[in-house]
């Protein structure tokens, strides 16, 4: 049995499993898109899972779920979603290597795939979920953001086993004044077949059978008082698989990199002279920083940092300015402005352009070294930091799947620029969003641009709770639109029609 027909039995199950419990809940929705580039707007294809990324589609999105219940000491829960429709293919380039000539090929999503599927247990205030379940940032408004550099629901979610704290725990001895909130997953990726039909097979590397691992720890004073603050740490890594290399249109070599638990263990924890185990992992993180103040009418004002890093120097704090800087607003009670976040996004200086590890030259006689060139979301041996071509962290970085030349890399991840998002109700059944981003893109150090790209996006957003007319239905209408020579210029729509309620 292929693993895709396991996963729609799987999903079967869990459907069977919902349905015979009253606490079950659904959703239904028809989602219909269209626009004048090669794929979606930026803002309506980022921070969506990766359901719409692509110029045209018309989909049919069903969920049913069943949540476990906090108020219970033991529970449990599931659920599946499961999307069918049509989908725009793209022309990718490809080198054929008998030929000796490039050609091109069409890819899209499939007419049909299992987005979640999973099942989850908690005992007291720790749980334990297996499958594929949609994350979001435990930090920035998913909303509102520009998105959360190391996991911020703008990709498929991963097949994987996720245990942790259900939400902030209070640490003992500390009489509530000090929380912690913690998880720990090991995870496949399941993008194989996408990276083989979308890789151009002629330079860089494509690699297989990758494994998944994310780690994040907060800490959090007091969230009773007026002034609370939360620091902490979140990683991503790639482990395992094995990689091809190409050189223009030749097989160069292959390396292979171990699967193991210890393989797995070596990931969370730095191991050897100089943990140079650790490092064989492909790792992405950040330093978060969140403060919160609750004024006395209800309102809360956020100030938040993500400090990316992808290797000591950057843990150290040695890219300087680089991060997602930006402060957040959040009213008491609904209104003409409900939510609203600001956000400087810096990523220029990746503790600078010079890397000399003497480690990875044996031999050398030049003991000196310079830990920089970080490049954000690449790496020698692993896939870039991404799952079925989009950003598994920000999108503000343009994505793979954006590469119709076949390059399975990130190519701007030096870039600065700022992101504006505000929500609220115009009526008491009509919400609307606005988003605004403008970015000025570099290149990357090792492959920069000849001249700086811009790019400025909008997206205009309302939802109209239609519950008069049907209870469960509402309807979203989203516009959006593109201008500048780094993600093109592009007008789009996005229509969804959705029905939901309980079993």
């Amino acid at each position: 049995m292929t693993l895709r027909r396991f996963l729609f039995s799987l999903a079967a199950v869990v459907i069977g499993c919902c349905f015979a419990y009253s606490q079950a809940e659904y959703s239904v929705s028809a989602i219909g898109n269209a626009s004048t580039g090669d794929f979606a707007p930026y803002l309506i294809g980022s921070l969506r899972h990766g359901k719409l990324t692509q110029k045209g589609s018309a989909l049919l999105d069903g969920c049913v779920t069943l949540p476990m219940d906090p108020n219970k000491r033991f529970s449990w829960g599931a659920g599946v979603e499961l999307i069918t429709g049509y989908s725009h293919e793209n022309a990718y380039d490809y080198w054929n290597a008998d030929l000796g000539l490039w050609e091109t090929h069409n890819e899209g999503p499939a007419p049909a795939w299992v987005q979640q599927c999973y099942g989850e247990i908690k005992y007291r205030s720790v749980f334990l979920t297996m499958g594929l379940k949609e994350h979001s940032s435990a930090l920035l408004n998913p909303l509102l953001s520009s998105g959360d550099f190391v996991e911020s629901g703008n990709a498929r979610p991963i097949l994987e086993a996720r245990v942790g704290f259900l939400d902030f725990q209070d640490i003992p001895f500390t009489n509530g004044w000090v929380q912690i909130q913690g998880e720990v997953s090991y995870g496949r990726m399941l993008d194989d077949t996408y990276l083989k039909h979308h890789y151009n097979y002629y330079n860089y590397h494509i690699h297989l059978k990758s494994r998944y691992s994310y780690r994040r720890c907060y800490f959090r004073t007091n969230p009773h008082k007026p002034l609370s603050v939360t620091v902490g740490m979140q990683i991503g890594s790639f482990f395992a698989g094995y990689a091809d290399y190409y050189k223009q249109g030749v097989f160069q070599s292959a390396r292979i990199a171990k699967e193991s638990f210890w393989a797995f263990f070596k990931v969370l924890i730095p191991m050897g002279e100089n943990g140079e185990d650790y490092y064989e992992g492909s790792s992405v993180g950040c330093w978060d920083f969140n403060a919160r103040y609750q004024l006395p009418g209800g309102q809360q004002l956020k100030v938040y940092f993500q400090g990316p890093w992808e290797d000591g120097s950057g843990i150290g704090r040695l890219n300087k300015f680089d991060g997602i800087w930006g402060i957040e607003y959040k009213s008491a009670k609904p209104g003409l402005i409900s939510g609203a976040v600001f956000e400087y996004l810096e990523f220029r200086d990746q503790s600078g352009p010079i890397h000399w590890a003497p480690g990875d030259m044996p031999g050398t006689t030049v003991s000196n070294e310079a830990t920089g060139c970080d490049d954000y979301y690449n790496n020698y041996f692993y896939n870039s930091y991404a799952n079925y071509g989009m950003s598994i962290g920000t999108p503000f970085l343009l994505s793979p799947i954006y590469n119709l030349d076949g390059y399975l890399a990130f190519t701007c991840n030096r870039t600065n620029g700022f992101h504006i998002g505000v929500m609220g109700n115009i009526l008491p059944t009509l919400d609307y969003r606005f988003l605004a981003s403008h970015q000025r893109g570099l290149g990357t150090y090792r492959q920069p641009f000849y001249h700086s790209r811009h790019n400025t996006s909008f997206l205009l957003e309302g939802t109209w709770n239609a519950a008069r007319l049907l209870q469960g239905l509402s309807m979203k209408l989203e516009c959006a639109i593109d201008r500048g020579a780094l993600r093109g210029n592009n007008f789009g729509m996005a229509l969804t029609l959705s029905y939901s309620g309980k079993i």
